[in-house]
């Protein structure tokens, strides 16, 4: 039983490595199709035919057409976006999926070929990409803000020296550091494709979930509707978001410890228990035998009241350090 199911899974880890080289040399090899079918997002160009696109694109494209035609799909490839990572919803779950596996497979050769720590290794392997996209989205959104008040004075004086809304746009893109010159210069794509300004600014606070920027685009777009003086209300705009930067850099720089220390909290009684398993498995097992849960699962009731506070706390701590300004 333990040879089949070595077997099964070296079968099974060559099976997904082989999936992931073939993905990545369709990949490579059909850039062409990529910037086409992103293209065709704005503007109308002839679709190609079935058997072109089962030549260009054999399994990644099945592989993104299932999964980009779900609700998943949808989230995932926003998710991507915001942390700017080049990749389709379709490879994210294939990256997820071997993830998984890898750290199953690694946890039952460690575990002393353990099923049930090799499931929970592929029950943590899978959220390993998703922590890693949301720690990137966090960066990106905190360098996006900290630049705001700067692409700010850069549109006012722009707005001052008559230039249009577009073209200071454009000299934000071409002149400020990423990732908002990457943002903006995307917007001003859009708007050359002719999509709207306001489907652009729009899209681009889909991308980037910042309030100071819903305050920025909501300013721009009543500013084209009713009329005003753009450059002056830009400029008071500047100075409020740059105050709040400023507090919230304070903020962010006193609450760290406590951000920190609710992580690590949370985390030590897991890493405490998977140590404790792989040292002494008979310790830890007592939870789960069963003459000790023959009238009341006891075992299990403890691990779930433990799971329960070690949430709770981590959700409290978050709290106290989520400070809005």
């Amino acid at each position: 039983m333990v040879l089949d199911m070595t077997l099964i899974l070296i079968i099974g880890g060559a099976l997904a490595v082989v999936l992931l080289i073939v993905g990545i040399i369709v990949s490579v090899t059909s850039e062409r199709s990529l910037v086409e079918e992103r293209l065709g997002r704005y503007v109308e160009s002839p679709r190609p035919s079935q058997k072109e696109r089962q030549v260009q694109a054999p399994v990644t494209e099945w592989l993104n057409k299932q999964v980009a035609s779900s609700s998943l799909g949808e989230n995932i490839s926003r998710e991507l976006a915001r942390a700017d990572i080049k990749l389709k919803a379709g490879e994210y779950v294939v990256l997820m999926g071997l993830s998984g596996f890898i750290v199953g497979f690694l946890i039952y050769f460690i575990a002393d070929r353990s099923l049930l720590a090799s499931m929970a290794g592929f029950a943590v392997g899978l959220f390993l990409p998703r922590f890693y996209v949301r720690s990137q989205q966090n960066r990106r959104l905190i360098r996006f803000n900290e630049q705001l008040s700067d692409m700010l004075n850069l549109m006012v004086n722009g707005l001052r020296a008559g230039y249009s809304t577009m073209q200071a746009m454009e000299a934000v893109s071409k002149e400020l550091p990423p990732p908002i010159c990457d943002e903006f210069r995307r917007v001003v794509q859009e708007m050359q494709l002719g999509v709207p300004m306001q489907t652009a600014l729009e899209n681009l606070l889909r991308r980037i979930p910042s309030d100071d920027l819903d305050l920025v685009i909501t300013a721009i777009n009543v500013q084209r509707e009713v009329g005003g003086n753009l450059a002056e209300i830009l400029d008071t705009i500047s100075f409020t978001i740059r105050e709040r930067v400023r507090i919230k850099g304070e903020i962010r720089v006193l609450t760290t410890q406590v951000m920190y220390s609710g992580r690590f909290l949370a985390m030590m009684p897991i890493f405490v228990m998977g140590i404790l398993y792989l040292l002494n498995r008979s310790y830890m097992m007592e939870f789960f035998k069963p003459e000790n849960n023959a009238n009341l699962p006891c075992g299990y009731i403890a691990l779930v009241c433990a799971a329960i506070l070690i949430i709770s706390g981590y959700v409290v701590m978050n709290k106290i350090g989520d400070i809005e300004v």
